[in-house]
Order: structure tokens, then sequence, then C-alpha cells
């Protein structure tokens, strides 16, 4: 496996075979890895990839770095895939390709307290790229990168870009605050706007807090589902 181009202060760690980046990266950030670390997987036809932060940031702002991370994935698909492929993020961190699912993100952190600062906090990204069966269009509501037009792109290709757009979205957050990510990702977003369900949840999602939170309007009432509920569980 060659070695991948990523920006200063990030460092690859490339893994084979049916190892998970994910776990990898969890167990690196448990015993200090240095932040940046990206830790990916590029076998079969999935890419998977996980990066490491160090939050300076109570939790419940770190959580930020998910639709930072989204953005980043949109801007680093856009500047490789031909200009109709379209590129929409779900709240939970599902990725939409041309409407249909194609991927997700994924997040853990050290702790759950939204108002701690943790200690680490990663978040995976997994996108389909193409079909093992070897059946496009078979699931409607499924995709593969592949089936959009866009074989012309490396799964390499596309975790460097990831890296690099996401590292300009982080800039941007450090050096601006929340607006733009905000305005951008709600540009982007899925369901803005309709009636959804989530974690047996329902009502109408009509916007964002601060933070990220969910906005779900059931009738006269709005409720706010914080971005911390989508963490997978800490040991």
């Amino acid at each position: 496996m060659s070695e991948l181009q990523f920006p200063p202060l990030f460092q690859g760690v490339p893994l084979e075979g049916q190892a998970d980046p994910f776990d990898k990266a969890i167990a690196l950030a448990v015993i200090g890895t240095d932040p940046g670390t990206v830790v990916y997987n590029l076998d079969g036809g999935t890419l998977r990839a996980t990066l490491i932060f160090t939050p300076e940031v109570p939790l419940e702002q770190a959580m930020t770095m998910l639709p930072v991370c989204g953005l980043g994935f949109q801007a680093a698909l856009g500047a490789l895939a031909p200009p109709e492929v379209a590129v929409h993020l779900e709240w939970d961190g599902n990725i939409r390709v041309n409407g249909a699912t194609c991927g997700r993100l994924r997040v853990r952190a050290s702790g759950t307290e939204p108002s701690a600062t943790p200690d680490w906090l990663v978040v995976g990204l997994e996108l389909d790229i193409e079909s093992p069966e070897g059946n496009p269009g078979e699931n409607p509501n499924h995709t593969y990168l592949m089936e959009e037009g866009c074989s012309e792109i490396t799964p390499d290709q596309l975790l460097e870009s990831w890296v690099r757009h996401t590292l300009y979205w982080i800039n941007r957050w450090q050096e601006d605050g929340a607006r733009p990510i905000h305005s951008d990702w709600r540009g982007l977003a899925q369901n803005l706007g309709e009636e959804i369900e989530i974690g047996g949840e329902a009502g109408t999602f009509v916007g964002l807090d601060e933070d990220f939170g969910m906005l779900l309007r059931t009738g006269d009432t709005t409720k706010l589902i914080p971005l911390t509920t989508l963490l997978e569980g800490t040991s």
C-alpha cells in the first residue's frame, strides 16, 4: 500500500484486511496518540477512515466535528466527482449521494458529559465504494459510489481530499465560530423542514440550535435532541 499524502500535522495509520479503523482509532486515542492521526483501511469495497481529535472545548461544542467532517466529505467528493453528483447530509451522520444512502459518519468520545472537555473524540467515515454482489440498482434507497458516475475516483484520492477539506472547515470553525458551519450544513441537510422519525421521536425537523442539536417540532412543542445523543457508547 503506497503512503498517502496528508496535510501537515496529520499522519496516517494504514490497516489491512478486516481491521476496523474506528476501533483502532479508539484504542490509539485511549493511550494518547497524537491528534490528527488518520486511521484508515481501503481494502474491500468500502472506504473506512477515522480522525482522532483532542478537543479543547466542552463535548457539546466539540461535537461540531461531526458536521465539520460532513462538510469536508461533501467538498472532497465535489472536487473529484462530476458536477451532477449531489451529496446531502443527514443529521444523524448518514451520507446520501444522488438521493440514496451511500455511507455514514459515526462519533465516539472519552466521555458523554456535555459540559466536560473530553480527552479525545474520534469521527469515523464509512463509504460504500462498490457493491460486493455486483447488482447495481437492486436497492433504490442504497447506492455505491461507483454507480453514481464516480468510477474514476480512487479511495486513496477521496481519503486524502476528505482530510484536506475537513482541515479547511476545522480552521473556519476555529477562526469564525459555528456560523459558517451552520450556513453551509443547512444547505446540504437532508429532510430539513420535513416530517421525520429519529430515535423513536417523530416530528418536523425545523432547525438546529447553536451546538447543532436537532429542533424537532410536534404540534405546538419543539424538542431539542442534542448532537451528543449520537455518541456511540463508551467503556
